[in-house]
């Protein structure tokens, strides 16, 4: 079955990379229904505790993610042990990424407004790994010929030069280009080329003196937010939940 899908379907040796990201999405959406139930009292689903201690779906996470890794290194690229590690790997990383927010702010966020950034790691994380299921290769490796690839000359520059873009549209505070653009360099390109967001390194560095510029980047920083941010949040709740009220939780916490 696997080398019927590399031959007629997916570019060979990449059978795995499908496996884990398919596990790593059912794996998210599964942990999110789950936990959307126990939050709304539904279902035979409860947390899990040992000791007294509430043990969140991320320790498994880890142990899963190392287990898949590590076995997926000592595989081959082929057969059902490939593929089986790369399962247990994307189960593991939906795991984990569930709750990302938590890792990143030590602390229980994950129904509060700083636990939306999980559902947006996670999102960015399955659109990346799709790029490159698709073809795409960091830095625009893919779009050189097989001439420029034996010149290693020609593979240094384009990976460079790409880097040096995706490098800028970060230092720009434009985090979500940035990464988008390791896999396809355009749009690194733009987020290079357009003004900084204010507040960002280079806003400080270049726009200290240039009050024009320092004027342009808010309002079209303001313009987008006000455009993007409603939709954003709303696809955010539809996946994931949306967040408790900040007074509720405060009421929890005494």
């Amino acid at each position: 079955m696997g080398h019927w899908l590399e031959r007629n379907i997916i570019e060979p040796g990449k059978l795995p990379l499908l496996l884990a990201l398919t596990a790593f999405v059912l794996t998210f959406l599964i942990t999110r229904v789950v936990t959307r139930m126990i939050r709304a009292g539904k279902g035979p689903f409860g947390n899990v505790s040992a000791g007294g201690v509430h043990i969140h779906h991320v320790v498994p996470g880890v142990a899963l993610t190392v287990l898949g890794g590590f076995g997926a290194v000592a595989s081959s690229r082929h057969g059902f042990g490939s593929a089986a590690f790369a399962v247990v790997f994307g189960i593991g990383a939906g795991l984990v990424l569930d709750e990302f927010a938590l890792i990143l702010h030590l602390d229980d966020v994950y129904w509060t407004e700083a636990g939306r950034k999980s559902v947006e790691v996670v999102v960015l994380t399955a659109a990346l790994v799709g790029l490159v299921l698709a073809g795409f290769s960091p830095f625009g490796v893919d779009g050189l010929d097989e001439d420029e690839l034996q010149d290693r000359g020609s593979v240094i520059t384009s990976v460079a030069v790409n880097f040096v873009f995706s490098l800028v549209a970060l230092a720009k505070g434009k985090a979500r280009t940035a990464i988008f653009g390791v896999i396809v360099p355009l749009v690194a390109l733009v987020g290079a080329i357009r003004l900084a967001r204010p507040g960002s390194p280079w806003a400080k560095r270049f726009y200290r003196r240039r009050s024009r510029a320092r004027a342009r980047s808010t309002l079209r920083a303001f313009h987008h937010d006000r455009r993007w941010a409603g939709p954003s949040r709303t696809v955010q709740d539809w996946i994931g939940g949306k967040p408790e009220p900040e007074p509720v939780r405060a009421l929890e916490r005494r």
